[in-house]
């Protein structure tokens, strides 16, 4: 009988922010690690390694996922989107994080970039979200910093300026 090895490392292909990038992972290697460790996304923050903190939120083919709960190799050949791909260029920051920024919406900063991806995910389907939608989003990620206020008025503040520039396109 043949035994596989668990330490073989496998090649993984995927888009990283559109950027083709490739590395190699054990079977058991997470993808917040992958990206920390392979492909240097260390924006990619690991909290509680059991999905419950949002830390760790990325976007896998269009979809949010928790990278502490997910395997690399289940993401070959995908398209993911880190906190690295949220600014327009590497000396601009993108609407909603100019938000949090103003609204001094992150303290020590560890759960910002999930939080980042989550309201990035959603301010692209809801362009027109109420407070209560944004504090339901909200409720899947842990802060211990800023009490939530500043970071809901940051995310309505980008909605609004979003709406606005979507407005200013289409009379265009």
């Amino acid at each position: 009988m043949t035994r596989l090895k668990s330490d073989a490392r496998h090649p993984i292909h995927v888009s990283l922010n559109g950027e083709p990038l490739a590395g190699e992972a054990e079977p058991r290697t997470l993808l917040c690690d992958f990206l920390r460790h392979q492909l240097g996304a260390t924006g990619t923050h690991v909290g509680c390694e059991h999905g419950v903190c949002g830390a760790c939120t990325v976007v896998v083919d269009g979809m949010l996922t928790r990278s502490c709960l997910t395997l690399a190799a289940q993401v070959d050949g995908c398209e993911i989107k880190t906190v690295e791909g949220l600014a327009p260029a590497a000396d601009r920051l993108g609407v909603l994080q100019q938000a949090f920024r103003r609204h001094h919406a992150l303290q020590c900063g560890f759960c910002t970039a999930g939080i980042l991806m989550s309201l990035d995910h959603f301010l692209a389907r809801n362009p027109a979200p109420t407070e209560a939608e944004i504090r339901d989003l909200l409720s899947g990620h842990l802060c211990r910093c800023t009490g939530y206020t500043p970071i809901v008025q940051a995310a309505l503040e980008a909605a609004a300026q979003l709406a606005s520039s979507k407005e200013e396109t289409s009379d265009a």
